[in-house]
């Protein structure tokens, strides 16, 4: 018979005794585990590999079997108070399959017990998904535009307000360490506002743009990479070749790969 969830639970309640390393754990020392193995999941779903996916989320379960092990000690709740709070949860989102509610939008339920519209996003989101996050909720209660036309007219706009204040800059070097300035500060503040306007154009658009940036670093790094192979293979240090060079190996580089990329 295969193990049950009750097997992993009375595992981790085990090693809590037994295992020095284990029984010395507590939920903050276990913080950077936690998001490390959440990281590595999302690297075994990157790369398709069901074989590492398996162990990596196991190795996520053991985050969740000792934190709930560890309040459980603290008499605060255990892991059927987890699954009892999932469960509940699961039901109250779907009222339309798990009683007799209508259908409804997750962020406009969420909206009707909120008091702000950050309210339990966490501190250290990553920017571009709390940024997702934010305008995902702002939509639940209606602040959204109809189609995609609104949030590209809005990224056109932005745009040309940071081309603006880039024109205050001079002609000068761009790339080199910033002076932090007031100019710098309106440089930064107008280039945030793009990538705002850039955000909800893909959550507009179904897409995630964390996972958009994604597949556009993994094609940069593979195109770049393609530019060091020629440089090798034809004795030319990419360092000193300059930007005309590079930029005829990276469309070489472009040119072999498949239409869709």
């Amino acid at each position: 018979m295969k193990p049950s969830l009750e097997d992993t639970l009375a595992l981790m309640r085990d090693l809590r005794k037994r295992c020095e390393w284990d029984a010395a754990q507590t939920h903050e020392s276990l913080r950077p585990y936690l998001i490390e193995e959440a990281h590595e999941v999302d690297d075994a779903l990157q790369r398709r590999d069901d074989a590492r996916l398996r162990e990596e989320l196991g190795d996520l379960l053991l985050q969740i079997l000792f934190h709930s092990v560890i309040a459980e000690e603290r008499d605060a709740f255990t892991l059927h108070d987890v699954a009892e709070g999932f469960i509940t949860k699961m039901k109250g989102r779907h009222p339309h399959l798990y009683g007799d509610g209508v259908r409804e939008p997750w962020e406009r339920m969420k909206a009707q017990k909120r008091t702000s519209i950050a309210e339990g996003l966490p501190a250290g989101l990553p920017s571009l998904h709390r940024a997702f996050r934010l305008q995902d909720r702002a939509a639940g209660v209606g602040f959204d535009w109809p189609t995609t036309e609104g949030p590209v007219d809005k990224v056109h706009e932005e745009l040309e307000e940071v081309k603006t204040e880039l024109a205050h800059l001079g002609d000068g070097s761009r790339d080199r360490t910033p002076t932090y300035d007031a100019t710098h500060d309106r440089v930064q503040d107008e280039i945030g506002d793009l990538l705002f306007a850039v955000v909800n154009l893909a959550r507009k658009a179904g897409v995630h743009p964390a996972l958009a940036l994604d597949r556009a670093n993994q094609k940069f790094e593979r195109r770049f990479q393609g530019i060091e192979a020629l440089a090798a293979a034809r004795s030319i240090k990419v360092s000193e070749a300059g930007l005309a060079v590079l930029d005829a190996l990276w469309e070489e580089v472009k040119n072999t790969e498949k239409p869709q990329d």
